[in-house]
């Protein structure tokens, strides 16, 4: 080896040159600092997008990028890359467009060329149709550039925004976020959370100056307070491995965009689908309990109605009352949103309503059908929820369910009372397929609520009449707020026929600049 330059007034010289150029590029600290990395256990931001895309599929752009500040001695500072790692590439033969924030390079913090590279890779997803994921780790903006950094945060921030609802956005949290680079985070239709990372707008040592308290950054934003207390992250992961292993899982859940739909992933059966059931479905038929007090888990109607029990479930520790999550039925990517009876009996809060709601329209700008278990006796019932906002959030929740437009099938198990029936995808806002089954009780209120309404201080004698008489699928069936009384174990046949026909849906709405839904 040399240090012999390359003649640059010939073609070999400046063959060279490029091929020492491109070689900086993969490691911009130098070889020795990438060493350093990975015998301490830390993949780089290279490393991140390599193990994202399929073996040898990445195409990178603006790799030969460096700043063009000058202050503070900046300009003897000039690592290709300029923090960021961007390109394209495929998973599971499928594009996509990929951009990484190196915290090894000014922390990953946000400047003007980093930025370029950034909205550059938004540009090629939006005008080519393919998701985003955004591997972040990058604290806030560039001090030393001042507004130039900002502007840039502001701008990425905009195409996000554009690029919302036209192409899924994967964010992949692998280092900690602070200020801009944390809002920008948000932008993300899923976001992943690597454990030890944080996610924070402001700064531990601001937040002490303020308050007097010092809070830690997994106190602050952490992978365990966004994935139980602020629900923003979807999924967690022990390390950026496992996390960059679930962003794959769940690209192979969606389209490439708002105009496709989701890879099926087999053949539909064929001949009379009644054949297909077997003694998972079976078992339905004996699953609910008799008592009503009696519990169960949500999860195991929901494996033994969608391919193969197969489930990815998105918050799981968040609003818990509520299961939502990505499946597939006849190997088509559905989304399921159902009621958890073991926790709050599957009563709607606050942040369950809001949970389902964010969902519900995820699912409908990306063509999945939503499938929705309903057993749910109402509300919580308390001053705290109340001033938490529950009637804005179940506002926030029947508005997402009428204004989608993917195909809508709900299955109503137990119970399905008062604001609870109307909030979880009733034929009237809007689905297309309403079943129950024989347990199920769908009513304006339950039996000591309705009856002292209408019998005052008799109400107890007529508790166990109006009880049988209202608390049934049959009145229901009989007005036709559902389609049709079904026998348990027939449960994924009638999905599978009815996502059939829905497949031919469509929906023409009138002309608007955007709706409205009740934020606050």
């Amino acid at each position: 080896m040399t240090d012999e330059k390359p003649d640059l007034t010939t073609t070999s010289g400046k063959l060279a040159d490029l091929r020492t150029r491109l070689s900086e590029a993969q490691a911009p600290l130098g070889e020795a600092a990438a060493a350093d990395s990975r015998a301490a256990g830390v993949i780089t931001a290279r490393e991140r997008v390599l193990a994202l895309v399929d073996p040898g599929s990445f195409v990178e752009t603006d790799a030969l990028a460096r700043h063009r500040v000058e202050d503070k001695a900046m300009s003897r500072n000039r690592p290709a890359t300029d923090g960021v790692v961007a390109g394209f590439g495929t998973v599971d033969g499928r594009r996509i467009c990929v951009y990484a924030h190196d915290d090894q390079i000014f922390d990953g913090a946000i400047g003007e060329v980093n930025g370029e590279k950034i909205l550059k890779v938004y540009d090629l997803a939006t005008k080519t149709g393919v998701p985003v994921v955004a591997i972040n780790a990058a604290r806030g903006t560039r001090v030393v550039e001042g507004l130039a950094g900002l502007t840039m945060a502001a701008r990425i921030a905009n195409a996000a925004t554009l690029a919302s609802g036209i192409v899924p956005q994967i964010a992949v949290i692998a280092g900690d976020n602070t200020s801009t680079a944390a809002v920008n985070a948000q932008f993300a239709d899923l976001t992943i959370q690597v454990e030890g990372t944080s996610v924070q707008v402001a700064d531990a040592d601001v937040i002490s100056k303020v308050t007097g308290t010092t809070p830690s950054a997994e106190e602050l934003g952490g992978a365990h307070i966004h994935a139980t207390k602020t629900g923003q992250a979807h999924l967690t992961a022990a390390g950026v491995v496992e996390a960059i292993e679930l962003a794959r899982e769940v690209i192979g859940y969606l389209p490439a965009n708002n105009h496709a739909e989701a890879p099926r992933t087999g053949e539909p059966i064929t001949g009379n689908v009644n054949d297909s059931i077997g003694d998972r479905e079976r078992a339905l038929d004996g699953f609910m309990p008799d008592r009503e007090e009696e519990t169960y888990d949500v999860h195991d109607i929901i494996t033994a109605i969608v391919d193969g029990g197969e489930f990815r479930e998105l918050q799981p520790d968040f609003a818990a009352n509520l299961v939502t999550g990505f499946a597939r039925i006849e190997s088509r990517a559905v989304g399921i949103v159902a009621n958890q009876p073991e926790i709050l009996a599957g009563c709607l809060d606050h942040a369950a309503a809001t949970k389902a709601a964010r969902f519900i329209r995820f699912c409908d700008a990306f063509n999945l059908p939503v499938i929705t278990l309903v057993d749910s006796p109402g509300i919580v019932p308390s001053v705290d929820q109340e001033h938490a906002g529950i009637s804005r959030a179940l506002a926030q929740l029947t508005f997402a369910y009428a204004e989608a437009t993917v195909g809508k099938l709900t299955v109503t198990t137990r119970k399905a009372i008062g604001p609870a029936f109307v909030a979880l995808g009733a034929k009237d806002t809007g689905a297309d397929f309403a079943y129950a089954w024989p347990t199920a009780q769908i009513a304006v209120a339950d039996a000591p609520t309705a009856t002292e309404a209408l019998f005052g201080a008799d109400a107890h004698a007529h508790a166990d009449a109006w009880a049988e008489a209202h608390l049934t699928p049959y009145r229901a069936a009989e007005s036709g707020l559902i389609d049709a009384v079904i026998e348990p174990h027939t449960t994924r046949v009638q999905l599978i026929e009815g996502l059939r026909l829905l497949d031919r849906k469509v929906v023409t709405r009138r002309p608007r600049k955007h709706d409205n839904i009740p934020l606050a």
